[in-house]
C-alpha cells in the first residue's frame, strides 16, 4: 500500500471513532501499516517511576515483556524515556549495535538482551499532552530498521489525532472516571493486578492503613461493596483494562 493510500485510510478510521473501543481499534492497526508489531499509549513516566506496567493504558506488549522489564528495573536505565520529555516530535531509536553509531543511545546490555529477546529492537515514540495537562507517549515497538524521515512526519500526524480523538473520548465517558483521585486510582490499578494491600503498600511506600483507606473510597465512589467488584466495574468502565 503507498503511503498515501495508507495514511488516508487510517486517519478515515481514527476520524470516524466515536468510542473509546474504536479508536483503540484504530490505534492497533498501526504496527503492521509501519513494520512494527506492538503498540502501545502509556502516561509518561515521572522520575519516581520505577515501573512501567502502572502507567499502560493500552497496549498489546506481551505481559511477560513488561514483568521482565519491570522485575529488573529496567526504566531507571533506558537512555529514550529521559529524551522524550523535551521533544515535540516522534523519537525513534534502535538497540541493535550496527547502528548505534549514527544514534549512540546507550543501551546496558541487560536492557539491549530483554529488548531483543522480545522481539523489540527497535522503537518511535511520542510525548503528547492531554486536555487535563497530562503528559502521555504513544508509542510503537518491534523489529525493522529506523523510520525515514517521511515516514516520522506521517506517523507523528497519525500520533497527533489518534490522542486527541481517543483524549475526547476519554473526557466524556461515563463520570464516575472523575470521582476517583490520582492515588485512588493507582492504587486500583495495582489491585487489579492482584496484589495485597500489603504489596501495594510496599511499592507505593505508604502503609497498609492508608492503602485501605484509598480503596475503601473507591469502593464507596463506585457504588460497589468489596475490592471484587471494584476491580470488575473499573474495567467494566474502562477506567482500567
Amino acid at each position: 500500500m503507498i503511503t498515501l493510500d495508507r495514511h488516508c485510510q487510517l486517519s478515515r478510521e481514527i476520524s470516524e471513532a466515536d468510542t473509546r473501543a474504536s479508536i483503540v481499534a484504530a490505534m492497533k492497526k498501526l504496527p503492521a501499516q509501519f513494520g512494527f508489531r506492538y503498540y502501545a499509549l502509556m502516561r509518561a513516566p515521572a522520575a519516581a517511576d520505577t515501573c512501567i506496567e502502572p502507567l499502560m493504558v493500552e497496549t498489546n506488549l506481551t505481559r511477560s515483556y513488561i514483568r521482565e522489564f519491570d522485575s529488573k528495573k529496567l526504566l531507571a536505565v533506558c537512555p529514550v524515556a529521559p529524551l522524550l520529555a523535551n521533544m515535540a516530535l516522534p523519537l525513534c531509536w534502535t538497540c541493535t549495535e550496527n547502528i548505534e553509531e549514527c544514534w549512540p543511545l546507550q543501551f546496558t546490555d541487560e536492557l539491549r538482551h530483554v529488548l531483543t529477546s522480545h522481539g523489540v529492537s527497535t522503537g518511535v515514540a511520542m510525548p503528547l499532552v492531554s486536555s487535563d495537562s497530562s503528559t502521555y507517549l504513544m508509542r510503537l515497538d518491534g523489529e525493522r530498521p529506523l523510520l525515514t524521515l517521511p515516514e516520522l512526519n506521517e506517523l507523528g500526524m497519525l500520533f497527533v489525532q489518534a490522542f486527541r480523538t481517543f483524549d475526547r473520548l476519554r473526557a466524556t465517558e461515563v463520570l464516575e472516571r472523575n470521582f476517583l483521585t490520582a492515588r485512588e486510582m493507582e492504587v486500583l490499578r495495582w489491585t487489579s493486578q492482584g496484589k495485597t494491600s500489603s504489596e501495594i503498600a510496599n511499592i507505593l511506600s505508604l502503609s497498609d492503613h492508608t492503602v485501605n483507606a484509598y480503596l475503601n473510597k473507591a469502593i464507596k465512589k463506585l457504588d460497589c461493596v468489596n475490592r471484587t467488584q471494584l476491580v470488575a466495574k473499573a474495567i467494566r468502565l474502562r477506567l482500567i483494562s
